[in-house]
């Protein structure tokens, strides 16, 4: 049985996912201490023999983000001590990954860094989950595991009339994934061309295809402030669009994205549960959220089986 050779250990980005992925593979998350000094420094301490064995550290990097990022890599190190046979980190949100490349002088490469870290900590394998740009696998020397959360939003959406519904995407750069849930519906699709003066400001925006009478969901991998967001949703309104619904994975939600949302004619905000909702988001009607529990599961399962992963979003 798979479930003697593999252990969970999971951090306190986001325990509620951990419980839920340790449910579906019928597994029980390892006794670990994971807390911290009385100065804030992390504290570790494993409480079972791991010794040979396949462990898999479960830590969403969420805010706050570099507390979570030393946890994670205090975890590898401590199970690295403890001889596990494989260490593989499952990453439901790779923080820093909107800094992928050199967007202007002198400025840093965030994404390539924090997979130098996490190699260099002794982490053996990495699976993920919607990476703001696929080419951030290449910046690993080790096996990366990308899984896409449009299998989730798909089964959410599946009710709509085809014809009815087009897949919006926030800017060029997220063509790809936009295309491939249309392609799931069968339905059509639309570009924003959007101009960003400042981070997290956007001064213009145009839609690039017919959104009249439509149906319109835009599909994005991270939410923010949602300000670009409820622009978007105001010029597909403007186009004639009939309602305007968003499928986004991993709902940051900073600043002021939760009175944006409220103030916006947004009909439902759909997340995933890559990152936890705060109280004030949870009270907020038009913010459904979905469980990655049983896809982080299945991908377990199947990365240890040596199946194929690909055909989990077929």
């Amino acid at each position: 049985m798979f479930q003697q050779e593999i252990m969970l250990l999971s951090g306190n980005a986001n325990r509620k996912l951990s419980e839920e992925i340790s449910n579906y593979l019928e597994i029980p998350l390892l006794d670990a201490l994971v807390s911290q000094f009385s100065d804030g420094e992390t504290r570790v301490e494993i409480c079972q023999n791991i010794r040979g064995k396949n462990v898999y550290i479960l830590q969403s990097l969420s805010a706050p983000i570099n507390h979570h990022i030393m946890e994670l890599l205090v975890m590898v190190d401590a199970c690295k001590r403890a001889s596990a046979s494989n260490i593989i980190v499952v990453l439901p949100y790779f923080a820093y990954a909107r800094q992928e490349r050199k967007s202007a002088s002198r400025t840093p490469i965030t994404a390539k860094l924090l997979a130098e870290l996490l190699e260099a900590s002794g982490v053996d394998r990495v699976l993920t989950l919607e990476l703001h740009n696929s080419a951030i696998q290449g910046f690993f020397n080790i096996p990366v595991d990308h899984l896409y959360s449009k299998i989730i939003f798909y089964n959410y959406f599946k009710g709509k009339d085809p014809s009815q519904i087009i897949i919006v995407s926030p800017d060029a750069g997220g063509a790809e994934r936009a295309r491939a849930l249309a392609k799931k519906f069968g339905s059509g699709m639309a570009i924003i061309d959007k101009r960003r003066d400042r981070p997290n400001e956007c001064a213009a925006m145009k839609v690039l295809g017919s959104v009249e009478g439509k149906d319109c969901i835009i599909l994005d991998d991270i939410v923010d402030t949602a300000g670009s967001l409820t622009k978007a949703c105001q010029a597909l309104l403007q186009d004639g669009a009939r309602s305007v619904s968003a499928a986004i994975s991993h709902p940051v939600l900073s600043g002021k994205a939760i009175e944006n949302i409220k103030n916006s004619e947004l009909k439902e905000l759909v997340v995933t549960n890559s990152i936890g909702l705060s109280d004030e988001a949870k009270s907020c009607e038009k913010i459904v959220q979905l469980s990655l529990g049983d896809l982080l599961g299945e991908a377990i399962k199947r990365v240890h089986m040596k199946d194929s992963i690909s055909h989990l979003f077929v």
